[in-house]
């Protein structure tokens, strides 16, 4: 394992790997990119970053790799698959996911990884794409420590808040319940709005006063429940199926899961 990180693979160039690839480039890095997308490729080669025929082309040429692909299979398959980073990457190799995914399903990969000499830590990001645009992401992180520390440099080129939690699968229980948290907000917020509305009172003057009261939440002071929500189902059946395997009750969380349901139903954000 290199003691330096200096060129850095991103797989996964939409939302999200896009703004962290022209940060890390802005940082003085080597970035290698890769996508499925051909214009998101063609995007990338403009902002400077060198887009690989495959993921394993990729990792060939690294010193980490960060995955952004947005389902846990997505991510199994770029890392472990015939092509997948795994198969082209250098022993010693860091691969950090960066993906949202169950904390048991970054235990497996990671473990598949140090059997092949990989390093893998679980990097999920926080705060959404205006944070990703400014730099200013929050990583969850988990895994081997050395390495983590490793990548701090790195990570500071797009986030501004890094926190190491343990061991492999940490990073992705953080996220779990940040997500839990957070849509626990967006679930009250929205009830409480719509009463407030319901019963005469202004949206806008209701939400001024809220900010400054105990009722203020990040959901509310950036208005991300505005934005589109399409992996608001998929964090909570992450929670709600991790609680099981730990045989534990999460009657709130079955609550949230249904709300954020009706939300996007009612917006028809499928």
């Amino acid at each position: 394992m290199d003691e330096q990180i200096r060129s850095i693979g991103v797989v996964g160039l939409g939302k999200m790997g896009a703004p962290i690839s022209r940060h890390l480039l802005r940082s003085g890095f080597q970035v290698h990119g890769f996508d499925i997308d051909e214009g998101a490729n063609g995007t990338a080669r403009a902002a400077g970053v060198q887009v690989s025929e495959s993921p394993a082309e990729l990792a060939s040429k690294c010193d980490l790799i960060i995955i952004l692909t947005a389902y846990e299979r997505q991510a199994m398959e770029v890392v472990l698959g015939t092509e997948g980073v795994a198969a082209g990457a250098r022993t010693g190799t860091i691969i950090g996911i960066g993906a949202t995914i169950a904390p048991q399903a970054m235990r497996l990969i990671a473990d598949q990884l140090q059997g092949r000499g990989l390093v893998a830590l679980d990097m999920p990001i926080c705060r959404g794409e205006r944070a990703a645009d400014a730099g200013k992401l929050l990583i969850t992180g988990g895994g081997d420590r050395k390495a983590f520390e490793q990548c701090r440099p790195a990570f500071a080129a797009f986030a501004d808040a890094v926190h190491y939690l343990g061991p492999a699968g940490s990073g992705q229980v953080g996220k779990m319940v940040n997500n839990l948290i957070l849509w626990a907000c967006i679930s009250a917020n929205h009830e409480g709005m719509n009463l407030g509305e319901k019963l005469g009172v202004d949206r806008e003057a209701m939400r001024a006063m809220l900010l400054d009261s105990s009722a203020a939440n990040w959901a509310l002071e950036t208005r991300v429940a505005e934005l589109a929500m399409p992996w608001a189902e998929k964090d909570m059946m992450i929670v709600l199926d991790e609680a099981d395997q730990a045989r534990m009750s999460l009657p709130l969380a079955g609550v949230i899961k249904e709300v954020i349901k009706g939300i996007k139903i009612e917006r028809g954000d499928f």
